[in-house]
């Protein structure tokens, strides 16, 4: 089942002679349990390309269709409610975890469920499910700081999982850990993309870390091209 199909995407900052062509007529698909990786050099547009995806960032122009719904069609406006949608669909991994540095490992995990209507009790028990997935429940209660780098992108990912999410984007997310640790991670992605049926983007400069991707999208200068299967 088709998760996510973009048609034609672009993103243009500035106007006349200042205009940048971040992206251009790009076009892409993910189905449900894929894993896929967007491979480019620094400043070549995969960051831009996922918050476009993500609706953070407003396209210029193109077509998004997300779990059968189009949530931006230029001239066509947004899906009703893109940040509900972002909030119960669409999970975010980062390069710099962005955890929130005074809650512990659990609460960090908690807070995107205190924003849907969830209750407590079935909260938690989702919590410490996911800690225990990522083999880290033995420091629930720890706080960022006396976690390594590989144990805070592994309490990153349980949070993107919190809300089931059925796309899943990760940007850089093995970029500040070594190429051990990075490995590992991208393991526990192939394991949610398979065990989950999630659809799950990785952005990346390492090929290194994309053995075992189901496809692979070259980024050069806001183009995109596919290259063969690995």
């Amino acid at each position: 089942m088709e998760i996510l199909k973009v048609e034609g995407l672009s993103k243009i900052f500035g106007s006349g002679h200042l205009e940048v062509r971040a992206l251009e007529d790009i076009n892409l698909s993910v189905s449900q349990g894929e894993l896929v990786a967007l491979l480019g050099p620094s400043g070549s547009g995969k960051t831009t390309l996922l918050l476009c995806i993500s609706l953070i960032l407003d396209p210029t122009g193109g077509r998004i269709v997300f779990d059968g719904q189009d949530i931006f069609l230029k001239n066509g406006g947004h899906a009703p409610d893109i940040r509900r949608l972002r909030r119960e669909k669409i999970g975010f991994i980062f390069q710099a975890h962005n955890l929130i540095p005074f809650l512990s490992a659990r609460q960090n995990v908690f807070f995107p469920l205190s924003l849907v209507d969830m209750k407590k009790e079935e909260a938690d028990r989702r919590v410490m499910e996911l800690l225990e997935y990522m083999e880290i429940a033995d420091r629930a209660d720890y706080l960022p700081a006396r976690l390594s780098g590989g144990e805070q992108q592994r309490v990153a990912i349980a949070r993107a999982l919190a809300n089931k999410a059925k796309l899943i984007l990760a940007d850089e997310p093995t970029a500040s850990l070594d190429t051990g640790r990075g490995k590992r991670v991208m393991e526990l992605l192939k394991k949610i993309a398979r065990e989950n049926q999630s659809a799950v983007i990785v952005v990346t400069h390492d090929v290194r870390m994309i053995e075992g991707f189901d496809r692979v999208y070259h980024l050069k200068d806001g183009r995109l091209d596919q290259g063969p299967q690995s």
